[in-house]
């Protein structure tokens, strides 16, 4: 498997993987639209200098997986002045199990700490259990419950 940076010629995959993520996380939230539900900004972050995009190729060249890092400022309360979110975690149904998800946040952690980020966070469905266990391996702990209601 080999991890590369993302190019602008990558945004179509990565728009199927995006909508492979949505489907995944429909059952999880029912407030997500039935169609045309989007969460990332590709063109912005494979553009950006405050982040990185990789993109997973398997050995035929296809690509498997993607997932970034994004440099963002942390509020004012925490002792961090920054820190990296980590937004679309995929790897192909077929991949997973490798360790892919490993080695691309040991990856992105990598390059976020070259630019003196050393705090993450990212974003977990409440019932997504293998995703939670998958993050809680990697060291993540549960910080913060969003909570909400539908009136």
């Amino acid at each position: 498997m080999l991890l590369r940076p993302a190019l602008m010629s990558d945004i179509p995959v990565l728009l199927h993987m995006e909508q492979e993520l949505v489907e995944a996380e429909r059952p999880f939230d029912a407030d997500i639209r039935p169609s045309g539900a989007t969460y990332y900004d590709f063109d912005d972050l494979v553009q950006s200098d405050l982040a990185c995009v990789l993109m997973i190729e398997d050995e035929s060249g296809e690509l498997v997986g993607t997932g970034y890092v994004q440099i963002r400022d942390s509020k004012p309360a925490h002792k961090h002045d920054r820190h990296g979110y980590l937004g679309c975690m995929y790897v192909a149904p077929s991949q997973r199990g490798k360790g892919l998800i490993t080695t691309l946040i040991d990856k992105l952690t990598q390059w976020s700490k070259a630019q003196g980020v050393t705090d993450f966070y990212l974003d977990v469905y409440d019932g997504n259990n293998s995703a939670i266990r998958a993050y809680e391996k990697l060291g993540f702990k549960p910080c913060l419950v969003e909570m909400k209601l539908n009136l």
